[in-house]
C-alpha cells in the first residue's frame, strides 16, 4: 500500500490553497514540468488540470481529475497518463494542532502500473511521495505565514 504523511507547519486552509491551485501542481508533484487549468473550475468534482512530463528526448501529456472534493480536507484525484495508465490519489488534509498532517494513498488503476502493481511497485511509489510531500512542505511554508494560514 502506497500510503505517506507529512507534517506541514501550516494550516489545513494554507494546504488546501495549494492544493486548489491548479497551476502550482508542477512545483511540487514530482516528474510534472507544467501544469494548467483544463475543464471546469479547479478543484470542483469533475474539473481537469493538464499536465506535461518531460524525460530526456520524450514529453508525455496526461490530464488529472478531481473526482472527490471536501475542502479544505479531502482531495481525491484520477491522474491519467495516457498509454501508462490511471492511478488514483487521494490527498487527506488533517489538523494536527496548528498545523495540518498530509496523508497521500495512491494506487493504480489500470495500465500497467494497475496490471503490475506489487510491493515493488508501492516502494517506488514512497519514495516519490517522499520527495513530492517534502515539496508541498516547501511550498507552503516558504509562503508568507499572514497569506498562507487564511483562517
Amino acid at each position: 500500500m502506497a500510503v505517506r504523511n507529512q507534517l506541514i507547519k501550516r494550516a489545513p486552509e494554507a494546504v488546501w490553497a495549494v492544493l486548489a491551485d491548479g497551476t502550482r501542481y508542477a512545483e511540487w508533484v514530482v516528474g510534472t514540468d507544467e501544469s494548467r487549468p483544463d475543464q471546469g473550475s479547479w478543484p470542483e468534482v469533475g474539473s481537469t488540470i493538464a499536465y506535461t512530463v518531460r524525460l530526456g528526448p520524450w514529453t508525455l501529456h496526461g490530464h488529472t481529475t478531481v473526482r472527490r472534493c471536501d475542502p479544505p480536507r479531502e482531495l481525491e484525484l484520477e491522474v491519467d497518463s495516457g498509454s501508462l495508465g490511471t492511478a488514483r490519489i487521494a490527498i487527506d488534509v488533517r489538523p494536527w494542532g496548528a498545523d495540518s498532517l498530509v496523508v497521500v494513498d495512491e494506487h493504480p488503476l489500470t495500465g500497467p502500473g494497475g496490471a503490475l502493481h506489487n510491493a515493488a511497485l508501492d516502494v517506488l511509489l514512497q519514495l516519490r511521495h517522499r520527495s513530492m510531500l517534502s515539496r508541498l512542505a516547501k511550498v507552503i511554508e516558504d509562503l508568507p505565514r499572514d497569506l498562507s494560514d487564511m483562517h
